[in-house]
Order: C-alpha cells, then structure tokens, then sequence
C-alpha cells in the first residue's frame, strides 16, 4: 500500500531555486548510508511518488530521468520526508545494485565497515542476482543454480575447519572469509537476508 504524500508534496517549496527544483539526498533504508544527491522539480517529486522509483529533474538535459534507467540499478522508494525549511528532501529507498556511475556504492566514496560492509556486500550480491553481469562469479554462481550454491557453502566450511586447525590466521581468515560470502549469497538465493537471520538470533536471545 503507497504512502499518501499529498500534503508532502503541497508544502515543498520550489520556488527558492530559479529552476523549480529542490535537492533530494538520497539514503539507504537499510544501512542508512548517504547514496547520493540529485535534484527534483514537482513533476519528478510526483513520478517518485507514482512509480515507486527515485526519478529526478536533469537540469543539464532538461527532463526527467530515473536513476537506474541505463545501469538497471533502480532506487526503490520506501519513504520520503520534508526537511524544516521545506526546501530539501530525503528520500529513503532500497538500491538494486551500485549507486555511483563510477562503480562505486555511494557517490559520497563513504568507507563502510564491519556489519555495514556485510549490508553493503549484501546489496552487490542483490544486484548481481537481479542484474547479471558477464564474467561476475556472483552472477555465475546464481546461474548454476542452488545445489551449486549450497555446495559451495559446504565446500568452504570445509576448508575452514581444516584450517582452523592450523595456526595460519592469514588462511583461516581468508577461509572465513569465503564461507562468509558465499553464504551471503545462499541468503540471496533463498530470498532471504542478514536481517532475517539476525531477528532469529534476536527472538533465541530473548529466550534465554
């Protein structure tokens, strides 16, 4: 069911810039990393709303595009909200894949880590599922199919045990590593995701 952004769109002010438009950031609803900066006129704010998709006013080109037209890594919208001077929007949404042209997640070149890279290395496996790209091994892999997957994830928990009995920590790390991935991408296959996994951790802890 759509949110009703009726009066939203009623009190942005667009006649602050002599364009009509007011910038919209853009943010990851899951990780809440800053992905972008565009801009919107009314017609674009009201495509947004409509198409579910983030859609902006290029003021070079002087139309309305939608951010994911060529590269197919679309922004789904998941809520958008005024700001107090009611000249700036932030549009909170799902991203499909890369946000930058230049292959990079966020425009911005922030250094995610720890559960944050996890989320965004989650968001590249997504994209790689929805959007294949020859010679991506992440591509390949959902290509093969889940026995393939699923295979993979045993052949890896394998081989970090093995090492784990060793006392390489460059290898065990890297082995670690490998189980971690590809088991990020056996969630994907199932349609499932870190956050999933972690609210069953969270109910077991509560029992305790």
């Amino acid at each position: 069911m759509k949110r009703d952004y009726t009066d939203l769109v009623r009190r942005v002010d667009f006649t602050k810039s002599s364009g009509g438009t007011v910038p919209a950031v853009i943010q990851d609803a899951s990780t809440n990393v800053m992905l972008m900066l565009g801009y919107m006129n009314k017609d674009a704010l009201l495509e947004t709303i409509d198409s579910g998709l983030v859609t902006f006013f290029s003021r070079s080109k002087g139309r309305l595009w939608v951010k994911g037209e060529t590269s197919k890594n679309y922004l789904h919208v998941v809520e958008i909200k005024l700001d107090c001077d009611f000249d700036t929007l932030l549009i909170k949404a799902k991203p499909d894949g890369v946000v930058c042209h230049t292959g990079a997640e966020t425009c911005f070149n922030e250094e995610n880590s720890g559960t944050d890279f996890l989320r965004t290395l989650e968001k590249i496996i997504e994209g790689r599922k929805k959007h294949p790209l020859s010679g991506s091994y992440t591509s390949t892999l959902f290509k093969e199919g889940i026995n393939r997957m699923a295979q993979k994830v045993g052949e890896e928990a394998i081989e970090m045990v093995i090492e784990s009995k060793d006392n390489n920590n460059k290898l065990f790390l890297n082995e670690a590593a490998d189980l971690m991935f590809h088991y990020l991408v056996l969630l994907q296959a199932k349609n499932k995701t870190l956050d999933d996994v972690i609210e069953v951790l969270e109910k077991r802890h509560k029992l305790k």
